[in-house]
């Protein structure tokens, strides 16, 4: 029951951290990548963020749990997450989804939305949004835009898994001080030393 609520923790921390580091974001886009929510989109995962997931789950090991326990509730978190990939559901019970990740808060997740940009990070849990300010609901008068601020119009399997490493490569290749290329890649996405700054933070800021 403890290691529960740990793991879904890290999750949220990983998956926040997805969302707020660019580097971190090219092993993650490609779930983000498709313009539709059904539950291919859930299937519809990264091969990047494998290399750096589990060192946010190496805390854990060292409080004393099993790593095969652990294995079996990192499992338990990702099949609960596959249901909530879709519209078919409509609003939870209101106490539901006070503690609970529900298709309605995922969907919010998958906008492209000004006000739905990186919200709702959460595994099973909800509270965690909800504690670090993360958190918005799905309003009734904004209906949720699935894929990218800038969608990437391709189906090559290549290029989605890579086009976001490219494109930080290229930002970097292009950017003079050394501070500005190690922004590039620790930055939240959206940002930039020459152009308009595009991060969610800011976007939301300005409207």
């Amino acid at each position: 029951f403890i290691l529960f609520f740990l793991d879904d923790f890290a999750y949220y921390w990983f998956h926040r951290m997805n969302h707020e580091v660019r580097l971190l974001w090219a092993g993650h886009v490609p779930h983000h990548s498709s313009v539709k929510l059904n539950y291919a989109t859930a299937l519809r995962q990264g091969v990047g963020e494998r290399v750096h997931k589990y060192f946010f789950w190496l805390w854990i090991p060292l409080l004393g749990f099993d790593a095969l326990m652990m294995f079996i509730v990192l499992s338990i978190n990702l099949i609960y997450q596959f249901w909530v990939h879709t519209e078919l559901v409509h609003k939870l019970s209101k106490w539901i989804a006070l503690i609970f990740n529900t298709p309605s808060h995922h969907r919010v997740h998958h906008a492209s939305n000004i006000r739905y940009l990186d919200r709702n990070h959460a595994g099973v849990l909800i509270i965690w949004d909800r504690l670090f300010n993360t958190f918005s609901e799905e309003k009734h008068f904004e209906k949720p835009i699935y894929g990218l601020t800038r969608n990437i119009n391709s189906y090559n399997p290549a290029y989605v898994v890579s086009h976001e490493y490219l494109s930080i490569w290229k930002d970097v290749v292009r950017a003079s001080k050394w501070s500005d290329k190690l922004k590039y890649i620790f930055y939240a996405p959206g940002w930039s030393h020459d152009g308009e700054d595009r991060r969610a933070r800011v976007l939301r800021e300005r409207v």
